[in-house]
């Protein structure tokens, strides 16, 4: 899906998780195109920043502004504009790298999933193992199957979280791949500590707090 203009922005957007602080005030404003890393102590809550900006959370306070075309997005639609890789991300262990994206692609909708299910692939170096099954992947391989569902549908957000876990240096070129294909057309956002990761970004979104911290 495209956009020809998408702007993301957060007024005091903070969160907590109970008596938990997990996401302390935090303003910014960012559009596309371009690539921002948001960065911050372990704890600070970036991954939950994410969870937040594509609709997945709605924060305990503040307001996400998640425009695309001047129209605000809901929450509940920003998954068709947006491509989220974490962690939290699994499979279908039964099935093959392909399967499992060709399932994620007939459920989007996408005209020609073979297609973007092939080029998807390619982008992260699976082709080779796009017919082995899920369940005997690598914690490496694995983290290269969630960048290729980030980026199959081609959306004009892309959020990585903690894209370089469990790679080796050709996985993170892979990542600065992505990055550096569609940081000129799209709007990706790195949750990241990595030095590598965080100069691939022209500006951050500072998050500070450290740990997930109770306040009475």
């Amino acid at each position: 899906m495209s956009a020809s203009s998408l702007r993301i922005a957060g007024v005091e957007i903070a969160h907590r998780f109970g008596p938990r602080v997990a996401v302390r005030p935090v303003s910014f404003d960012v559009s596309a195109p371009g690539v921002a890393a948001v960065t911050g102590e372990n704890g600070s809550g970036k991954s939950t920043l994410l969870r937040i900006l594509c609709g997945l959370l709605r924060p305990s306070r503040g307001q996400c502004v998640f425009e695309v075309d001047g129209r605000a997005v809901e929450p509940r639609r920003r998954r068709l504009f947006t491509g989220l890789a974490t962690p939290e991300l699994s499979f279908y262990e039964e099935f093959s790298a392909a399967e499992n994206l060709a399932f994620a692609a007939e459920t989007r909708g996408l005209p020609n999933p073979t297609s973007a299910v092939r080029l998807a692939l390619e982008r992260v170096g699976l082709t080779p193992r796009a017919d082995d099954r899920v369940s005997a992947f690598s914690s490496g391989m694995k983290q290269r199957l969630r960048l290729a569902f980030a980026i199959l549908h081609e959306p004009p957000v892309i959020m990585l979280d903690e894209p370089g876990s469990h790679l080796d240096d050709a996985g993170r070129a892979v990542v600065e791949h992505i990055v550096q294909t569609y940081g000129p057309k799209s709007l990706v956002l790195i949750a990241t500590n990595e030095p590598r990761e965080m100069a691939l970004a022209e500006r951050r979104i500072e998050l500070s707090g450290r740990g997930l911290e109770r306040t009475a």
